[in-house]
């Protein structure tokens, strides 16, 4: 079933709306105003970023991110949903960025869970733009 979700990352040791949490967290920090919401049916949480300080480690292509976070069996996955095409002039950069945040999630959740919580990829795990764009010869 993950496979078919397109998960970035899974957490095993922590529910959703913590992950969510800490995500949040470390947007705001990079400048982005970040609106959360929750839902019952399907129980998820979403994150929407809009990036209002100017900072030279985000691409243009970043200025507005969309994750959906959902409960696993134990713990949670998150579904990176914007953007989802990136210019190629972006694409190096945006990869930072994902590499960036990721690094932040795994150390935070490590930290705060005492160590008895961590961030795994899953062997499936996909970002929108790491698929070859449809006019690419194969």
């Amino acid at each position: 079933m993950a496979e078919s979700n397109g998960d970035w990352l899974r957490v095993r040791g922590i529910g959703r709306e913590r992950f969510a949490g800490y995500l949040a967290d470390y947007l705001a920090t990079l400048g982005y105003a970040v609106e959360r919401t929750e839902s019952t049916e399907p129980v998820e949480s979403r994150l929407k970023g809009r990036l209002d300080r100017m900072n030279p480690a985000v691409p243009p292509s970043a200025g507005a991110l969309e994750f959906r976070f959902y409960p696993t069996s134990g713990g949670a996955a998150v579904v990176w949903e914007a953007p989802t095409d990136v210019p190629s002039a972006d694409r190096a950069r945006m990869d930072r960025l994902m590499r960036e945040i990721q690094t932040h999630l795994e150390r935070v959740v490590h930290s705060e869970s005492h160590a008895t919580a961590k961030v795994v990829r899953p062997p499936e795990s996909r970002l929108p733009w790491s698929e070859p764009a449809k006019g690419d010869a194969a």
